[in-house]
């Protein structure tokens, strides 16, 4: 039974490792469907985990904690709305540079602030958003496959984890079953349409975009007050990147996203477990080699082994009210 003990340990860590890519690629999936391209939820997912873990250090509330990580991303989601719905921008070029304003601001503040090397203060657990094992779950751990499945990879996960996975039906309810959706995802395709029914098109991509930074936020939260204990500088390492692949790699729906980010999950958690475990054949693996894996992944699916994958019909495109 080691092998089912290794499947559990690892799928458990590949579900905490793609949590903060699942938040962002909901986000992603939000704002794109509405036409917004967005390739700032790096940027926003990282102020949001400075916001998350400076509150949390000066309240000692993880709640608290993950208000201010939500807030922090909104007010940049509207930013980059502010840029590419009213003023009609380039939406790539407005993303691009609320990455570097964010990269910039966080290191900046965290060491004007703390003068910790731009790190903030070391939570304690109850500052944080700590995992909870289920009713049972020591018992049920010698149970063949079920009880690994219940007390390794279902048991034991902060609130935050539970909350990614629940997000998912929720978007694929909110778009395909709520005249909110309809709506959202008629903008991103014909927003002429939308806007000769009556519809606000402007308004409809602010929803969506601020949806997009509540999101982020999530996402952001997590890394510095959940998986980590303390806001690092960019110790979002390309999550955001990597998300918005997986969003292709889903083809701008929710449920393929999710296993899209799993995917990505499960192969980072294989590449740490293998950090320095000789490979019989071909000896040690170098770490870094490891570490690229996720992103040489990431390479590969955009290069085109995705298949055809077909974005909304308005995406990147700013709409003008025909008078």
């Amino acid at each position: 039974m080691e092998w089912l003990d290794l499947f559990a340990q690892i799928f458990g860590s590949a579900i905490r490792v793609s949590v903060p890519l699942l938040f962002a690629c909901l986000a992603g999936l939000y704002s794109e469907r509405a036409g917004v391209f967005d390739i700032g939820l790096e940027g926003k997912m990282l102020v949001g985990a400075f916001a998350a873990g400076t509150v949390a250090a000066l309240t000692g509330s993880a709640w608290a904690g993950l208000i201010a990580a939500i807030l922090a991303s909104v007010f940049f989601a509207l930013i980059h709305g502010f840029a590419s719905i009213t003023h009609r921008g380039n939406q790539i070029v407005s993303g691009v540079a609320i990455n570097f304003i964010a990269a910039g601001l966080t290191a900046q503040l965290g060491e004007t602030w703390f003068d910790i090397g731009g790190q903030t203060p070391q939570l304690p657990n109850d500052a944080r958003f700590m995992g909870h094992a289920w009713p049972f779950a020591a018992e049920l751990r010698g149970v063949p496959v079920i009880g690994q499945i219940y007390s390794q990879i279902l048991s034991g996960q902060n609130i935050l984890v539970y909350m990614a996975f629940l997000a998912v039906p929720i978007t694929w309810w909110l778009l395909y079953r709520t005249r909110f959706g309809l709506r959202l995802r008629a903008v991103g395709e014909n927003p002429a349409a939308v806007d000769t029914a009556g519809i606000s098109v402007p308004a409809m991509r602010y929803a969506a975009v601020t949806c997009c930074g509540v999101l982020c936020g999530f996402g952001g939260a997590y890394l510095a007050i959940a998986q980590g204990a303390s806001f690092i500088e960019n110790m979002t390492a390309g999550k955001g990147f990597i998300a918005l692949a997986a969003l292709i790699f889903a083809k701008w729906r929710p449920i393929p996203a999710m296993w899209a980010c799993l995917l990505f999950g499960v192969l980072e958690a294989v590449a740490n477990r293998l950090q320095g475990v000789p490979i019989t054949g071909i000896g040690e693996v170098p770490v870094q080699l490891m570490q690229a894996v996720p992103y040489i992944l990431t390479v590969f699916l955009l290069a085109g082994f995705i298949g055809h994958a077909v974005a909304p019909k308005a995406g990147g495109v700013p709409y003008v009210k025909e008078k």
